[in-house]
């Protein structure tokens, strides 16, 4: 049991004991500043509000009903009933003995793991990915490595376009091509050849008739436009994957569940929907109408499943897919990592598959929203002639800024330590800006401020963790032979090592509420805990049998920084 749960347990009991209704939380988080103790329990205000009681006596009696006196050196109540919990230098020591034996550091594996879909990344194929699929594909990676890390299974849907006009718009102008004698290589430019198709349909009528033929026969099985459609398919997972290893995300091929996956099911998912009697006409569409979609005037926002001309929607293909993941994957929760624009999408289709039963209660839906990556102008970020900026473009300058960083900085490195330390540094500073913020926000993307030494930064993050392993070096000391007794004294020892015995909490909540800022967060508290403790306890001048503790102490921030990137999906330097 980690100590936020045996605090949360033993509080909420005395809360019982003092009166509360059985079960009331104790809403235990660490405390917001180290003058407050460790922890803080914040649950008595609801409780009181509850029982029409005055908070602050609730606090005394549940202070009176609680026994901490193993673990806590001090139990206070603050201003209206918040109850401050400081812990034992003692109790201190021995728990962080057993995270330091723990290859998991003191990270406890779900008592009942779940299987998970995480429906991220979703790029469109047929043109290059952008900057627009970054924040999916760098959040849903993070939430998928927490909740492996925590044991659940986890299934990687990556629900890519491949199924649009913009399919018939490509195999069309590549036939003309072919006829026009002048099938140059541009297909290898995925952008340019996209580009010329693109111009050429908003400019000719008859040819954007042309292309939406082809998307009748590609979607009626045509073999030849089937085989070039996988020409297209092929090329575009091809860049999608050097994407995702520069990117140093998890997501592979087998991942990919794209639209076309669910063409066949279409069909079938509105003959059951009218079935059930969820459908019903409206200006020749096949609508579904729910009254929680009724506005003040009493008029229902229909979900349209299917056309006036028979065609399909995204709604269509999010119920198919949301009945293959509950039904033959067999998901308890299934999150999707979407752009907050898409928010009443979402809560239309999770709604129509509810009622549809393609979903059961015992299926948790989940859409993690974020907000808009922007430039400095406070507009969505794009490139200065005005265009989306390719990801891999953005990659490779984030390494040119990050190696001319570390070339000021560190100028006595080899040109090969330099690079591979910009690799990490310039790839880990693109995913900690975004994930560092709470992702529901809109962010102004700033070079300066990513590749910032000071602040919660990746370059701040790691040279934390490089200035740690650099006690290692300078004290010839091997750290997996370190051994000895753990000594919590000073007041920088004990802020340290509660921060340190609060990585399971700040995993947990990850796992729980899909926000990896709030790791994050943690990590930077961690490391700022750490400056503090180094400045005002000396570590490799200290008498044994101090030093050896204050290295052990020392080493266990390391390994917890180091895993706490990697489970942002972020490398680690030995030097900066």
């Amino acid at each position: 049991m980690t100590v936020h749960e045996e605090l949360e347990e033993r509080i909420s009991a005395a809360l019982h004991r003092a009166g509360a209704d059985a079960g009331a939380p104790a809403l235990v988080g660490p405390a917001t500043r180290p003058e407050f103790g460790d922890y803080q329990a914040n649950g008595v205000m609801a409780a009181a509000k509850k029982q029409k009681a005055n908070p602050r006596e609730l606090a005394a009696k549940v202070v009176e009903e609680l026994d901490l006196s193993d673990l806590a050196e001090s139990v206070e109540i603050a201003g209206p009933g918040f109850i401050n919990i400081s812990l034992k230098g003692e109790w201190l020591a021995e728990r962080l003995t057993q995270v330091h034996a723990d290859p998991r550091l003191g990270v406890p594996e779900a008592a009942v793991p779940q299987k998970i879909v995480i429906d991220y990344s979703h790029p469109n194929l047929a043109k290059e990915m952008h900057v627009g699929h970054l924040r999916s594909t760098i959040i849903g990676d993070s939430i998928a490595r927490v909740l492996e890390f925590l044991g659940h299974e986890v299934v990687r849907h990556n629900h890519v376009g491949d199924w649009g006009t913009q399919f018939g718009m490509l195999i069309a102008y590549m036939d003309r091509q072919v006829e026009e004698g002048d099938l140059s290589t541009e297909l290898i430019d995925l952008e340019s050849f996209y580009q010329s198709a693109r111009k050429l349909f908003d400019s000719d009528d008859a040819f954007a008739d042309l292309s939406r033929e082809y998307v009748v026969k590609l979607q009626s099985g045509d073999a030849r436009v089937r085989s070039v459609w996988q020409r297209f398919i092929e090329a575009s997972l091809s860049h999608c994957e050097e994407v995702y290893d520069r990117l140093g995300v998890t997501l592979k091929r087998a991942d990919v569940r794209a639209e076309s996956a669910y063409n066949d099911d279409l069909p079938a998912v509105i003959e059951d929907l009218r079935a059930q009697g969820l459908l019903e006409e409206s200006k020749g569409a096949q609508c579904v109408f729910l009254d929680e979609f009724k506005n003040k005037d009493g008029e229902i926002t229909p979900v349209i499943v299917q056309k006036s001309d028979g065609g399909y929607l995204y709604a269509t293909t999010d119920l198919s897919a949301m009945r293959y993941r509950s039904g033959e994957v067999g998901a308890d929760r299934v999150l999707y990592i979407v752009d907050a624009r898409q928010t009443l999408h979402l809560r239309q289709v999770f709604a129509v598959a509810r009622a549809a039963g393609y979903a059961p209660d015992s299926v948790s839906l989940e859409h993690y929203p974020f907000g808009t990556m922007l430039g400095e102008d406070h507009k969505p970020f794009k490139s200065r002639v005005g265009g989306l900026i390719k990801l891999m473009d953005l990659l490779q300058e984030a390494e040119d800024r990050a190696f001319a960083l570390v070339g000021e900085k560190s100028p006595d490195l080899s040109e090969e330590e330099r690079h591979k330390i910009a690799r990490v540094v310039g790839i880990g500073s693109v995913k900690y800006a975004d994930l560092s913020l709470n992702r529901t926000t809109d962010y102004v993307f700033s070079w300066d401020t990513m590749l910032s030494l000071e602040g919660n930064t990746a370059p701040y993050m790691l040279y934390s963790y490089a200035r740690v392993k650099s006690l290692f070096r300078r004290a010839e000391v091997d750290e997996n032979s370190l051994s000895g007794e753990i000594i919590i004294g000073e007041k920088a020892e004990k802020v340290l090592a509660a921060k340190l015995v609060q990585f399971s909490a700040a995993v947990e909540v990850v796992a729980r509420e899909g926000y990896p800022n709030l790791l994050c967060n943690y990590l930077f508290e961690l490391a700022e805990a750490f400056m503090k403790f180094y400045e005002n306890c000396p570590v490799l001048r200290a008498d044994e049998p101090v030093r050896s503790s204050r290295l052990l102490i020392a080493l266990l921030t390391a390994r917890t920084i180091r895993q706490g990137l990697a489970l942002l999906g972020i490398e680690t330097v030995e030097r900066m």
